[in-house]
């Protein structure tokens, strides 16, 4: 019996260090590739929202690659020699939570609760044709763990400007975690499985943060209400 354990959980490992699992791209500044101008600073501390305001946005570059990141992340996880072993419930966990799409989905969707329209565009010139009220930048990072770290990171902001491309403030939410080593000899499979699993809530927890800086970055037209009274369930993933 002990021998047959001793088997599953060196299988376990080895499957997890043949894991060819895309490292996460450097975070950077991105701002400079989207303004051709010096961005001046408006007089309003606050955003303006409501709906009768309309909101123009920009998903940053550094989010299309972290984006790109996370399709190569969930398309090469659980791959390599132990994907016909015992590598499927590792493989599932890094699919379940690495989504490309779950950080720009969930900042939209607090953004659309804020302001009466929110419309994504595909770069800078098309927003700043369609002259919203209000224009943000929504910049995101992922850096998810690999056979060779634990070390798990979410970053997400949204900067907000005025219909003149004067900056008024940001929302962000960051969290971190730091794991034993996955390939430690003495995890069982299932030991694996719930440290893949705590990486989506470091990308909750940002992305919870981001939404109560958000709240206090947002000006209402009506008189304000407790956040905690007026908050709304985010969607579970």
């Amino acid at each position: 019996m002990k021998l047959v354990f001793a088997g599953t959980l060196a299988i376990s490992v080895l499957a997890l260090a043949a894991c060819s699992v895309p490292t996460a791209p450097k975070a950077v500044s991105s701002l400079d590739t989207l303004f051709t101008a010096p961005v001046g600073r408006s007089n309003a501390t606050q955003v303006q929202s409501g709906p009768g305001v309309s909101l123009g946005v920009v998903y940053s570059p550094s989010t299309q690659t972290n984006r790109g990141y996370l399709r190569d992340y969930q398309a090469n996880a659980g791959t390599g020699f132990g994907q016909s072993l015992l590598v499927q419930p590792i493989h599932d966990a890094y699919v379940a939570t690495s989504k490309p799409d779950m950080a720009v989905d969930w900042v939209k969707a607090s953004l659309q609760r804020q302001f009466g329209s929110v419309t994504v565009y595909p770069d800078m010139q098309s927003l700043r044709a369609a002259r919203p009220d209000v224009l943000a930048i929504v910049d995101t990072h992922s850096q998810l763990m690999t056979s060779r770290s634990s070390d798990i990171k979410a970053d997400v902001s949204a900067d907000f400007y005025d219909a003149q491309l004067n900056y008024i403030g940001t929302a962000r939410g960051s969290d971190a975690a730091a794991l034993s080593p996955l390939w430690a000899d003495y995890k069982r499979t299932e030991d694996i499985v719930a440290d893949i699993h705590q990486q989506q809530d470091v990308q909750v927890r940002a992305l919870q943060k981001f939404d109560q800086s958000l709240d206090s970055l947002v000006s209402r037209p009506a008189q304000k209400v407790s956040m905690l009274e007026d908050h709304q369930a985010q969607k579970v993933y």
